[in-house]
């Protein structure tokens, strides 16, 4: 009987010596198998022009896959039942889900906004309260500098469900100001100053149309609006140099622009 019963831990022994050699053996293939298929993934992104955090996300995604049927093939060979340990697995992961709730969303939102493209690195965009040049973006926040040189970090899941303004989206910009002048003056003789302020501007597109508009009829005075079209990198220089010589038309045609007022009548006071 004795014999027996060591002939049988023997044989358990064997038996369970050769399923660790067989879970070591698949646990080096599996890792082998793990790096090739991150790198295969990653020159298969860079060659398809995927943005690198985003392809650095699917490529480690790919790694953990593999090492993850690898585990369940080693835990099925111990009898461990991947029934179980899906379930035990699934309870895990909902409690984590249920913490990690605003941190899941920005990533969610980190991977649309990766995939989408709404904006790039470098773009001007005004979006969650907050205006300023794209930084950086990644899985959960997103990176801008404002245009007094602050660093802005937003949640990406805040980005992603407000409005986005991608300002430099285009290569042109249409350039507007707006200006009051006097009721007496000739509207035909505004219009023509306004017209030769507006063409006198150095940096408009000359190809675009220069636009005055007359635009409403106000308390103290008649409301213009002048516009001329530049390129996104000169708006700035271009507005600044449209009030300008608004300005400066205005005043060499005799033309006033009223400082807001009103007219006061009293009836029935004897003076």
């Amino acid at each position: 009987m004795e014999d027996v019963l060591q002939s049988i831990d023997t044989d358990m022994l064997i038996s369970m010596g050769f399923d660790v050699v067989y879970a070591l053996i698949l646990i080096v293939v599996a890792l082998i198998l793990a790096g090739w298929a991150k790198r295969a993934t990653s020159k298969g992104l860079d060659r398809a022009n995927v943005d690198p955090t985003l392809g650095k996300f699917f490529s480690n995604m790919a790694r953990y896959l593999v090492l993850i049927i690898a585990g369940i093939a080693v835990l099925e060979k111990f009898g461990v039942s991947v029934a179980s340990l899906a379930a035990v697995l699934a309870a895990a992961g909902f409690a984590v889900g249920l913490a990690l709730q605003g941190s899941l969303q920005n990533f969610a939102a980190g991977v649309m906004l990766l995939v989408f493209r709404p904006f790039r690195v470098g773009d001007v965009v005004e979006t969650a309260g907050e205006k300023g040049k794209i930084f950086e973006i990644s899985l959960f926040t997103t990176q801008m500098d404002t245009p007094d040189n602050r660093r802005i970090i937003i949640p990406n899941g805040e980005i992603f469900g407000s409005t986005i303004e991608n300002v430099t989206f285009h290569d042109t910009r249409r350039v507007d100001v707006s200006v009051g002048t006097d009721y007496p003056a000739s509207l035909d003789e505004t219009r023509a100053v306004l017209q030769a302020a507006a063409e006198s501007v150095d940096g408009r597109l000359d190809d675009k149309d220069v636009v005055v508009y007359l635009d409403s009829l106000g308390d103290s005075c008649i409301n213009w609006s002048v516009r001329v079209w530049s390129t996104t990198a000169d708006y700035w220089d271009v507005r600044e140099r449209l009030t300008q010589a608004v300005k400066d038309h205005l005043d060499d045609a005799g033309i006033g622009i009223p400082y807001p007022q009103m007219d006061v009548h009293v009836d029935g006071v004897d003076v």
